[in-house]
């Protein structure tokens, strides 16, 4: 089936099997590795993305479903004045151990604080629900927190 959709700020025409998992989509055929592949039943969000705003799991969405939507994967975030602020903190709190499941991370918290800019807690643990192997959860809400100060330029309490 024909279906046309923005990943990244680039359309596309693809003629796809409307079944396939959009996340296969995304690493074999557009060739955009960040988004990764955890466990296939859309519990772990390792292969979360944003779709029109909203986080979403690529692994269990179908291809055919993002006809007409806009879809931003990591590769997408960084754009001419430099790292998204949620990457920027990533970084400066260094919160990857492995790091297999930060692209995850990190697309839910772009989603959330561009829905709730100035989150509460309750949004945080609603919205964050990607698992970490590693257990770097301590180090993923320092960075949360760094990007909302960053965002909005008032100092949050640590969440």
């Amino acid at each position: 089936m024909k279906i046309e959709f923005t990943i990244n700020g680039r359309n596309y025409k693809l003629d796809v099997n409307g079944d396939e998992p959009l996340l296969w989509l995304i690493r074999d055929t557009l060739k955009l590795k960040g988004t990764k592949f955890g466990c296939g039943k859309a519990a772990c969000g390792a292969c979360t993305v944003i779709i029109d705003g909203q986080a979403t799991r690529s692994c269990s969405y179908a291809a055919r479903i993002v006809n007409g939507k806009s879809i931003t994967t990591i590769e997408g975030l960084e754009n001419e004045s430099g790292l998204h602020p949620v990457q920027q903190a990533w970084i400066n709190q260094i919160v990857p151990q492995c790091g297999y499941c930060q692209s995850g991370f990190i697309m839910a918290s772009v989603a959330l604080l561009e829905r709730f800019p100035n989150p509460t807690e309750q949004q945080i643990n609603d919205s964050l629900t990607n698992f970490c192997r590693c257990g770097t959860y301590p180090r993923i809400r320092k960075a949360l927190n760094e990007a909302i100060e960053n965002m909005t330029s008032k100092p949050k309490s640590a969440v």
